[in-house]
C-alpha cells in the first residue's frame, strides 16, 4: 500500500508535523509493509495556478516545477493525507497553491474523461490543528480537502482535526491527541 501525507504546515516540528507522524506510527501498526511519503510542500517550487486552460486541452500544466513529480506520486497512491494547519480559518497558502494546481487533475478526470483505474479502492483524509476552538474552524479546510480529493479520483473518507493547539508543539504532550492519531493512522491503513 503506497501512502502519501501531503504537508503544508511552514512550521518544522509543530503540532501538524507531530501528529502526520503520528499518523504513520499508526499507519505502520496496522500494515508494517506500507509505504509512507511525507511530502514537505512549504520545501517544493510550485507555482500558482494561472486559470490557462491547458490543462483543460491537454490534461497536463504549463508549468515545469515540482508539481509534476507530485502528480505521479498522487496517482501511484493507495491513500492520500493532507496535512495543514489552519491560518484564517483555511489551509495554509502552501497547502493551498499545491490544490489550486491539481486543477489539472480535475481536468483529467471531469473533461478528458481520464479515471484512475482503482478509484474504488483509493481513500482520501485531512489532518488540521488550529490554536483556537472556533465552532466552524475547519469547515473550509474539509470542504476544500472533499474537492481536491475528489480531483484526485480519491474519495474522502475523513478526517483528524485538532482544536486549540495553542503553542508549538502542543500536541506531542497530550498523550489522548498523539493516541487519536494514531488510531487514526491505523483507520487509514486499514483495506
Amino acid at each position: 500500500m503506497n501512502i502519501r501525507i501531503f504537508l503544508g504546515s511552514p512550521r518544522k516540528n509543530g503540532n501538524t508535523h507531530l501528529l502526520a507522524e503520528a499518523v504513520s506510527q499508526g499507519i505502520r501498526q496496522e500494515n508494517p509493509r506500507a509505504r509512507i511519503e511525507t511530502i514537505h510542500l512549504p520545501q517544493l517550487d510550485i507555482h500558482p495556478c494561472i486559470g490557462c486552460g491547458t490543462c483543460e486541452r491537454e490534461g497536463h500544466c504549463i508549468f515545469e516545477d515540482d508539481m509534476p513529480a507530485l502528480y505521479e506520486k498522487i496517482t501511484k497512491a493507495h491513500r492520500i493525507v493532507i496535512a495543514s494547519p489552519i491560518y484564517f480559518y483555511a489551509v495554509t497558502a502552501q497547502t493551498k497553491v499545491f490544490i489550486d494546481r491539481c486543477q489539472a487533475l480535475w481536468s483529467r478526470k471531469y473533461i478528458l474523461r481520464q479515471r484512475h483505474p482503482e478509484h474504488e479502492l483509493r481513500r482520501g483524509y485531512l489532518i488540521s490543528v488550529a490554536a483556537t476552538r472556533g465552532e466552524r474552524l475547519f469547515e473550509g479546510a474539509i470542504l476544500t480537502s472533499r474537492y481536491v480529493l475528489d480531483a484526485m479520483d480519491c474519495p474522502y473518507a475523513g478526517e483528524l482535526t485538532i482544536a486549540g493547539a495553542d503553542s508549538r508543539g502542543v500536541v506531542g504532550n497530550r498523550p489522548e491527541v498523539i493516541d487519536r492519531a494514531r488510531q487514526f493512522g491505523r483507520t487509514i491503513a486499514a483495506p
